[in-house]
Protein backbone atom coordinates (compact mmCIF):
# COMPACT_ATOMS: atom_id res chain seq x y z
CA UNK A 1 0.00 0.00 0.00
CA UNK A 2 1.63 3.59 -1.03
CA UNK A 3 0.70 6.57 -0.10
CA UNK A 4 -0.44 8.86 -2.73
CA UNK A 5 1.27 12.08 -3.47
CA UNK A 6 -1.37 15.19 -3.66
CA UNK A 7 -0.71 15.43 -7.39
CA UNK A 8 -2.18 11.70 -7.64
CA UNK A 9 -5.17 12.70 -5.05
CA UNK A 10 -5.52 16.20 -7.01
CA UNK A 11 -6.08 14.17 -10.50
CA UNK A 12 -8.48 11.34 -8.65
CA UNK A 13 -10.65 14.21 -7.22
CA UNK A 14 -10.90 15.79 -11.03
CA UNK A 15 -11.69 12.76 -12.55
CA UNK A 16 -14.58 12.02 -10.32
CA UNK A 17 -17.61 14.56 -10.16
CA UNK A 18 -20.12 12.67 -7.38
CA UNK A 19 -18.61 12.66 -4.35
CA UNK A 20 -19.18 11.00 -0.28
CA UNK A 21 -17.12 12.49 2.41
CA UNK A 22 -17.39 10.12 5.84
CA UNK A 23 -15.14 10.07 9.09
CA UNK A 24 -15.19 8.37 12.01
CA UNK A 25 -17.56 7.52 14.61
CA UNK A 26 -18.56 10.06 17.07
CA UNK A 27 -16.72 12.40 14.87
CA UNK A 28 -14.86 15.31 16.51
CA UNK A 29 -13.53 18.74 15.48
CA UNK A 30 -10.84 17.10 13.47
CA UNK A 31 -13.04 15.01 11.44
CA UNK A 32 -16.23 17.23 10.89
CA UNK A 33 -14.06 20.54 10.03
CA UNK A 34 -12.07 18.45 7.26
CA UNK A 35 -15.18 16.72 5.94
CA UNK A 36 -16.70 20.05 5.53
CA UNK A 37 -13.88 22.04 4.29
CA UNK A 38 -13.38 19.38 1.71
CA UNK A 39 -17.22 19.08 0.81
CA UNK A 40 -17.21 23.08 0.09
CA UNK A 41 -14.21 23.48 -1.82
CA UNK A 42 -15.57 20.06 -4.00
CA UNK A 43 -18.83 21.96 -4.84
CA UNK A 44 -17.28 25.14 -5.66
CA UNK A 45 -15.08 23.35 -8.23
CA UNK A 46 -18.69 22.65 -9.27
CA UNK A 47 -19.26 18.81 -7.59
CA UNK A 48 -21.67 17.09 -6.48
CA UNK A 49 -21.02 16.20 -2.82
CA UNK A 50 -22.87 14.64 0.04
CA UNK A 51 -21.26 13.97 4.00
CA UNK A 52 -22.70 10.93 5.50
CA UNK A 53 -21.62 9.86 8.85
CA UNK A 54 -22.49 7.13 10.92
CA UNK A 55 -22.98 9.25 14.26
CA UNK A 56 -24.89 12.37 14.76
CA UNK A 57 -22.80 15.77 15.16
CA UNK A 58 -22.56 16.63 18.45
CA UNK A 59 -24.25 19.55 19.93
CA UNK A 60 -20.92 21.78 20.58
CA UNK A 61 -19.96 21.01 16.39
CA UNK A 62 -23.47 21.56 14.72
CA UNK A 63 -22.64 25.23 14.45
CA UNK A 64 -19.63 24.73 12.14
CA UNK A 65 -22.82 23.24 9.88
CA UNK A 66 -25.59 25.79 10.01
CA UNK A 67 -27.35 24.20 7.13
CA UNK A 68 -27.65 20.81 8.43
CA UNK A 69 -26.02 19.68 5.50
CA UNK A 70 -23.94 16.73 7.04
CA UNK A 71 -26.27 13.46 6.98
CA UNK A 72 -26.55 10.73 9.88
CA UNK A 73 -26.76 7.58 8.30
CA UNK A 74 -29.34 5.59 7.13
CA UNK A 75 -29.24 2.39 5.40
CA UNK A 76 -32.05 2.35 3.79
CA UNK A 77 -32.39 6.04 2.59
CA UNK A 78 -28.62 6.80 1.86
CA UNK A 79 -26.75 3.12 0.84
CA UNK A 80 -27.60 4.23 -2.92
CA UNK A 81 -25.54 7.34 -2.34
CA UNK A 82 -22.27 5.02 -1.58
CA UNK A 83 -23.11 2.73 -3.53
CA UNK A 84 -23.73 5.08 -6.66
CA UNK A 85 -21.02 7.76 -6.02
CA UNK A 86 -17.68 7.97 -8.27
CA UNK A 87 -15.61 8.96 -5.39
CA UNK A 88 -16.00 8.24 -1.60
CA UNK A 89 -13.75 10.11 0.89
CA UNK A 90 -12.19 8.98 3.99
CA UNK A 91 -11.01 11.39 6.24
CA UNK A 92 -9.53 11.37 9.82
CA UNK A 93 -9.72 7.84 10.30
CA UNK A 94 -7.88 4.55 7.91
CA UNK A 95 -9.76 1.74 9.71
CA UNK A 96 -13.35 1.11 8.05
CA UNK A 97 -14.45 -0.64 11.00
CA UNK A 98 -14.92 2.73 12.58
CA UNK A 99 -17.23 3.53 9.80
CA UNK A 100 -19.54 1.10 11.10
CA UNK A 101 -22.77 1.38 9.38
CA UNK A 102 -21.35 2.53 6.48
CA UNK A 103 -18.12 0.08 6.04
CA UNK A 104 -19.94 -2.58 4.40
CA UNK A 105 -21.72 -0.15 1.92
CA UNK A 106 -17.83 1.52 1.35
CA UNK A 107 -16.67 -1.99 1.13
CA UNK A 108 -19.54 -2.71 -1.61
CA UNK A 109 -19.31 0.75 -3.60
CA UNK A 110 -17.61 0.69 -6.79
CA UNK A 111 -15.96 4.06 -6.04
CA UNK A 112 -12.41 5.35 -5.90
CA UNK A 113 -12.23 5.46 -2.57
CA UNK A 114 -9.75 7.64 -0.92
CA UNK A 115 -8.23 8.09 2.88
CA UNK A 116 -6.74 11.67 3.97
CA UNK A 117 -5.60 10.94 7.63
CA UNK A 118 -3.19 11.50 10.23
CA UNK A 119 -3.23 8.71 11.95
CA UNK A 120 -0.57 5.43 12.05
CA UNK A 121 -1.12 1.92 10.22
CA UNK A 122 -3.57 2.24 7.84
CA UNK A 123 -5.77 -0.49 6.74
CA UNK A 124 -5.91 -1.51 2.87
CA UNK A 125 -9.20 -0.65 1.90
CA UNK A 126 -9.15 2.18 0.21
CA UNK A 127 -7.61 2.74 -3.52
CA UNK A 128 -5.18 6.03 -2.39
CA UNK A 129 -4.12 6.97 0.91
CA UNK A 130 -2.88 10.17 1.73
CA UNK A 131 -1.37 10.07 4.95
CA UNK A 132 0.85 12.10 7.25
CA UNK A 133 1.42 10.52 10.65
CA UNK A 134 3.56 13.57 11.46
CA UNK A 135 0.73 16.03 11.06
CA UNK A 136 -0.93 17.79 13.90
CA UNK A 137 -4.29 17.09 12.24
CA UNK A 138 -5.84 15.96 9.31
CA UNK A 139 -7.60 19.69 9.05
CA UNK A 140 -3.92 20.51 8.10
CA UNK A 141 -3.16 17.60 5.96
CA UNK A 142 -6.69 18.86 3.62
CA UNK A 143 -5.33 22.91 3.75
CA UNK A 144 -2.17 21.86 2.38
CA UNK A 145 -4.00 19.76 0.11
CA UNK A 146 -6.07 22.68 -1.03
CA UNK A 147 -3.94 25.61 -0.87
CA UNK A 148 -2.05 22.79 -3.30
CA UNK A 149 -4.99 22.37 -6.00
CA UNK A 150 -6.64 26.08 -6.03
CA UNK A 151 -5.86 28.26 -2.99
CA UNK A 152 -8.42 30.63 -5.03
CA UNK A 153 -11.18 29.32 -3.56
CA UNK A 154 -10.28 29.05 -0.17
CA UNK A 155 -12.62 31.41 1.64
CA UNK A 156 -13.93 31.94 5.13
CA UNK A 157 -16.13 28.96 5.47
CA UNK A 158 -13.33 27.12 4.47
CA UNK A 159 -10.88 28.73 6.89
CA UNK A 160 -13.50 28.30 9.83
CA UNK A 161 -14.13 24.67 9.09
CA UNK A 162 -10.28 24.25 9.21
CA UNK A 163 -9.06 26.15 12.12
CA UNK A 164 -11.40 24.11 13.97
CA UNK A 165 -10.02 20.49 13.14
CA UNK A 166 -6.29 21.88 13.75
CA UNK A 167 -7.46 23.89 16.58
CA UNK A 168 -9.03 21.15 18.16
CA UNK A 169 -7.02 18.47 17.50
CA UNK A 170 -3.36 20.41 18.84
CA UNK A 171 -5.49 20.79 21.78
CA UNK A 172 -5.92 24.33 21.30
CA UNK A 173 -2.43 24.09 19.90
CA UNK A 174 -0.57 23.03 23.40
CA UNK A 175 0.14 19.37 21.79
CA UNK A 176 3.05 18.26 21.65
CA UNK A 177 3.63 17.60 17.47
CA UNK A 178 2.57 21.70 17.42
CA UNK A 179 5.66 23.30 15.40
CA UNK A 180 6.06 26.36 13.77
CA UNK A 181 4.17 25.79 10.57
CA UNK A 182 1.03 24.63 12.87
CA UNK A 183 0.79 28.49 13.84
CA UNK A 184 1.82 29.87 10.46
CA UNK A 185 -1.26 27.69 8.76
CA UNK A 186 -3.55 29.00 11.28
CA UNK A 187 -2.40 32.64 10.30
CA UNK A 188 -3.09 31.92 7.22
CA UNK A 189 -6.88 31.04 7.96
CA UNK A 190 -7.54 33.46 10.37
CA UNK A 191 -6.64 36.11 7.71
CA UNK A 192 -9.89 35.20 6.11
CA UNK A 193 -11.80 36.70 8.69
CA UNK A 194 -12.11 33.35 11.28
CA UNK A 195 -13.03 34.90 15.10
CA UNK A 196 -10.64 32.44 16.92
CA UNK A 197 -12.82 33.70 20.47
CA UNK A 198 -15.88 32.57 18.27
CA UNK A 199 -14.62 29.29 17.32
CA UNK A 200 -13.04 28.75 21.23
CA UNK A 201 -16.32 29.59 22.76
CA UNK A 202 -18.72 27.25 20.53
CA UNK A 203 -16.63 24.04 20.91
CA UNK A 204 -15.35 24.38 24.81
CA UNK A 205 -17.60 27.08 26.24
CA UNK A 206 -20.99 25.78 25.28
CA UNK A 207 -21.84 23.14 27.49
CA UNK A 208 -25.27 21.80 28.19
CA UNK A 209 -26.28 22.09 32.50
CA UNK A 210 -26.35 17.91 31.64
CA UNK A 211 -22.97 17.46 30.63
CA UNK A 212 -21.26 19.95 33.57
CA UNK A 213 -22.95 17.67 36.26
CA UNK A 214 -21.41 14.51 33.94
CA UNK A 215 -18.24 16.22 34.75
CA UNK A 216 -18.51 16.41 38.03
CA UNK A 217 -19.69 13.11 38.81
CA UNK A 218 -16.33 11.97 36.37
CA UNK A 219 -13.81 14.17 38.21
CA UNK A 220 -15.28 12.80 41.97
CA UNK A 221 -14.67 8.73 40.35
CA UNK A 222 -10.88 10.06 39.70
CA UNK A 223 -8.29 7.64 40.95
CA UNK A 224 -4.21 7.31 41.14
CA UNK A 225 -2.16 4.81 40.75
CA UNK A 226 1.33 3.65 40.92
CA UNK A 227 2.25 6.65 42.89
CA UNK A 228 0.57 9.22 40.84
CA UNK A 229 1.99 8.73 37.44
CA UNK A 230 -1.37 7.22 36.59
CA UNK A 231 -4.62 8.81 36.90
CA UNK A 232 -7.95 7.50 35.52
CA UNK A 233 -11.90 8.74 35.61
CA UNK A 234 -14.87 6.73 34.32
CA UNK A 235 -17.88 7.24 33.24
CA UNK A 236 -20.58 5.19 33.44
CA UNK A 237 -23.76 4.16 31.79
CA UNK A 238 -25.96 5.59 34.70
CA UNK A 239 -23.37 8.97 35.27
CA UNK A 240 -25.21 9.11 31.83
CA UNK A 241 -28.55 8.44 32.61
CA UNK A 242 -28.86 10.83 35.87
CA UNK A 243 -27.04 13.72 33.78
CA UNK A 244 -28.81 13.17 30.39
CA UNK A 245 -25.69 13.01 28.54
CA UNK A 246 -23.84 10.14 26.51
CA UNK A 247 -20.09 9.36 25.81
CA UNK A 248 -19.75 11.99 23.03
CA UNK A 249 -20.25 14.85 25.62
CA UNK A 250 -16.84 13.29 27.43
CA UNK A 251 -14.91 14.70 24.62
CA UNK A 252 -11.79 16.31 26.18
CA UNK A 253 -12.42 14.62 29.81
CA UNK A 254 -9.14 13.32 29.43
CA UNK A 255 -7.81 16.73 29.91
CA UNK A 256 -8.78 16.88 33.71
CA UNK A 257 -6.81 13.56 34.97
CA UNK A 258 -3.47 14.76 33.05
CA UNK A 259 -3.69 18.47 34.33
CA UNK A 260 -2.80 16.24 37.96
CA UNK A 261 0.78 17.36 39.26
CA UNK A 262 3.22 14.30 38.58
CA UNK A 263 0.68 12.52 36.60
CA UNK A 264 2.50 11.25 33.00
CA UNK A 265 -0.62 8.82 31.99
CA UNK A 266 -4.25 9.57 31.94
CA UNK A 267 -7.10 7.72 31.27
CA UNK A 268 -10.58 7.40 30.48
CA UNK A 269 -13.03 4.57 30.31
CA UNK A 270 -16.25 5.21 28.89
CA UNK A 271 -18.76 2.16 29.50
CA UNK A 272 -21.13 1.78 26.57
CA UNK A 273 -24.03 -0.52 25.84
CA UNK A 274 -21.85 -3.28 24.47
CA UNK A 275 -18.79 -2.88 25.78
CA UNK A 276 -16.12 0.01 27.27
CA UNK A 277 -14.42 2.89 25.09
CA UNK A 278 -10.91 3.64 26.40
CA UNK A 279 -9.15 6.93 25.83
CA UNK A 280 -5.14 7.30 26.86
CA UNK A 281 -2.90 10.34 27.12
CA UNK A 282 0.26 10.65 28.11
CA UNK A 283 3.00 12.79 28.53
CA UNK A 284 6.56 13.04 27.10
CA UNK A 285 8.38 10.22 25.15
CA UNK A 286 5.66 7.11 26.64
CA UNK A 287 4.30 5.30 23.68
CA UNK A 288 0.99 5.42 24.95
CA UNK A 289 -0.26 4.42 21.57
CA UNK A 290 1.58 0.06 22.75
CA UNK A 291 -0.41 0.13 25.51
CA UNK A 292 -3.76 1.28 23.76
CA UNK A 293 -2.59 -1.74 21.15
CA UNK A 294 -2.58 -4.57 24.09
CA UNK A 295 -6.37 -3.66 23.61
CA UNK A 296 -6.55 -3.65 19.95
CA UNK A 297 -6.84 -0.11 19.98
CA UNK A 298 -4.00 2.77 18.43
CA UNK A 299 -3.31 6.09 18.15
CA UNK A 300 -0.31 8.44 18.20
CA UNK A 301 2.87 8.35 20.94
CA UNK A 302 1.11 10.71 23.31
CA UNK A 303 -2.73 9.59 22.62
CA UNK A 304 -4.56 6.67 21.81
CA UNK A 305 -8.24 4.80 21.59
CA UNK A 306 -9.35 1.68 22.04
CA UNK A 307 -13.17 -0.03 22.08
CA UNK A 308 -13.54 -3.46 23.58
CA UNK A 309 -16.88 -4.67 22.65
CA UNK A 310 -19.26 -6.93 25.50
CA UNK A 311 -16.25 -6.51 27.89
CA UNK A 312 -17.09 -5.60 31.09
CA UNK A 313 -16.29 -2.23 32.92
CA UNK A 314 -14.70 -3.28 35.89
CA UNK A 315 -12.58 -6.11 34.37
CA UNK A 316 -11.54 -3.93 31.71
CA UNK A 317 -10.47 -1.28 34.05
CA UNK A 318 -8.60 -3.71 36.25
CA UNK A 319 -7.04 -5.01 33.57
CA UNK A 320 -5.92 -1.56 31.50
CA UNK A 321 -4.54 -0.25 35.12
CA UNK A 322 -2.40 -3.61 35.69
CA UNK A 323 -1.21 -3.05 31.96
CA UNK A 324 -0.10 0.17 32.41
CA UNK A 325 2.80 -0.39 34.43
CA UNK A 326 5.35 -1.32 32.27
CA UNK A 327 4.52 1.59 30.14
CA UNK A 328 4.77 4.30 32.78
CA UNK A 329 8.70 4.95 32.13
CA UNK A 330 10.33 7.01 29.61
CA UNK A 331 11.86 4.84 27.09
CA UNK A 332 15.86 4.03 26.99
CA UNK A 333 17.16 6.26 24.00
Amino acid sequence: MMNASVEQIRRTLDAHSTFVLTTHVNPDGDGLGSELALARFLEKCGKRVSVINHSATPENYRWLDPAGSIIRFVPERDRDALLDADCIVVLDTNHPERLRSLQPFVAQSKAAKIVIDHHLDPHPFADEYLIDASATSTGEIVYGLLASINPSLLDKQIAQSLYTAIMTDTGSFRYPRTRPETHEIAARLLSYGVDPTAVYVNVYENWTPGRMRLLGEVLDSMKTAYGGVLAYVVCTQHMFRETGTSEIETDNFTTYPMSIQGVRVGILFNELKDGVKISFRSKGSIPINLLAKEFGGNGHLNAAGARLFNAVLDDTVRAVIEKAEQFLHEPTP
